[in-house]
């Protein structure tokens, strides 16, 4: 495309624009509003599953050894296990500080009752590595990978805690994803009426123009500019509204509610708006794309 027809393109959807200005502005502010309200889901959205995946660290897999098993055997599983995907660390205890732990929790007080396991520690056979998961709902794939190895005489898990907070991430998913769905259907719907109001001003200047030879690209081109134009300046007027609304909502959470921001943590402002500033602008300027070829191949014959 020439720079000038790009410019003529450019112009003549601003003037479409300024011509339809009622329906521009409703199509704007429903724009705003939708991304408005996606833009909260997100932030939402982003921190649940942040969460999540923060409470499914705190989810462990014990595995405990055969007797008399070598500590070279247990350095090639440790090896093995730590090169799994589903895998965020691995630790080792052997069966002299699993005693010791033990000693310091329940003969802290009388600490001459271990005293009589000097030489015999009652958990010889306990050594054990903790395995903590880097995602929760492969826990199954690696619970079967532990068992079919030699050298492990058992391997303790909690299947509930995994399924309920991998249940829970698919339906934040599910419900969120229906609501964008509709949020976005109705901003195509106002995008399109916008579109074919510029096109029923324009007809006879259409007609025009096709009799002197213009291209069905050129006649179209101005009425795109015009969606995408609309679903970008929609998209970005909230962003900058979204920004301090997280900012300060986020500050609050953090003065007033320590005891509950101790035990959960918040994504922060850039981590979440480096993703929701582009990914809001291409979902704007998407709407008004795919509402303006909606209405152009519906009404405009050309």
């Amino acid at each position: 495309m020439k720079i000038s027809t790009f410019l003529y393109c450019l112009n003549q959807g601003i003037k479409n624009i300024r011509r339809n200005k009622l329906f521009s502005l409703a199509s704007v502010g429903t724009i705003a509003a939708c991304i408005f309200m996606m833009g909260i889901m997100y932030s939402v959205i982003a921190n649940f599953q942040h969460m999540v995946s923060k409470a499914g660290e705190s989810v462990i897999i014990t595995v405990f050894f055969e007797q008399g098993i070598s500590t070279d055997k247990i350095t090639l599983l440790q090896q093995r296990i730590e090169q799994r995907s589903e895998v965020a660390t691995v630790s080792y205890t052997s069966a002299e500080q699993a005693w010791e732990d033990f000693k310091k929790d329940y003969f802290a007080s009388n600490p001459e009752l271990a005293e009589g396991f000097k030489d015999d520690n009652p958990l010889a056979n306990s050594a054990y590595f903790e395995i903590r998961l880097s995602d929760v709902s492969m826990q199954p794939t690696l619970v079967s990978f532990l068992e079919s190895q030699s050298g492990i005489r058992q391997v303790n898990y909690s299947d509930v805690t995994a399924s309920a907070l991998t249940d829970f991430a698919k339906m934040v998913g599910y419900v969120s994803m229906t609501i964008i769905l509709v949020l976005l259907a109705v901003g195509v719907f106002l995008i399109s009426n916008t579109v074919m109001i510029g096109i029923a001003v324009r007809k006879e200047e259409i007609k025009i123009m096709k009799l002197i030879g213009a291209t069905d690209y050129f006649v179209r081109a101005p009425f795109i500019v015009e969606g995408i134009i609309i679903g970008i300046v929609g998209a970005a007027i909230p962003i900058f509204g979204l920004y301090f609304v997280y900012q300060k909502v986020i500050s609050y959470l953090m003065g007033q509610f320590q005891t509950i921001t101790g035990k959960f943590s918040f994504l922060s402002v850039g981590k979440v708006f480096s993703i929701m500033t582009p990914m809001a602008l291409i979902i704007g300027g998407g709407i008004g794309l795919l509402g303006s070829i909606i209405t152009i191949r519906k009404h405009l014959k050309v």
